[in-house]
């Protein structure tokens, strides 16, 4: 196996499940007419249309992104604040790969549905977690098979459902 850059994908993935980091990591994609992928596409491409959108750096894919007072703002759009802890650290993961290459920025999770945004700052707490989290991802990726599926507050709407409990 190649070697794997983790991305924000990856990230986001983790806190759901591992066992779609390993499954998304060897190419093995959702179900990508199920629902929910569906109307998170359809909200990605009706919201924000006045901002920039998709900052790629890398490996990863920012959703949209501004210059505010002369500073770079990345916003990482879902379609509810159900994820959140999974999003925020995503979005950290992109502002950590943003200062890497020499770029501060801000980020902000948005949940158009809800209306809301949140502010994300990668502060060394963030940061550690991160590269534990990026560690452990990779200790995933690695492994010959995937992890068994373990049922999760997740499982219900999830793209790969069928692939796990058929």
């Amino acid at each position: 196996m190649a070697e794997i850059d983790v991305g924000g994908t990856l990230v986001w993935y983790y806190y759901i499940c591992p066992r779609q980091v390993w499954l998304i990591s060897h190419q093995l994609t959702p179900d990508q007419e199920d629902t929910n992928l569906l109307i998170g596409r359809l909200i990605d491409a009706t919201s924000y249309s006045r901002e920039k959108k998709e900052l790629v750096l890398g490996g990863n894919k920012m959703d949209v992104y501004a210059f505010v007072d002369g500073e770079l703002v990345v916003g990482e759009v879902k379609k509810s604040s159900r994820y959140r802890q999974s999003a925020r650290m995503q979005l950290a993961h992109y502002l950590k790969e943003l200062a890497t290459s020499g770029v501060q920025a801000r980020g902000e999770l948005r949940f158009p549905a809800e209306k809301t945004r949140e502010p994300v700052v990668l502060d060394e707490a963030t940061l550690a977690e991160l590269e534990q989290v990026e560690k452990e991802i990779l200790g995933i990726v690695y492994q010959e098979q995937p992890p068994p599926p373990q049922k999760n507050r997740y499982c219900g709407k999830c793209a790969y459902a069928e692939f796990c409990w058929s």
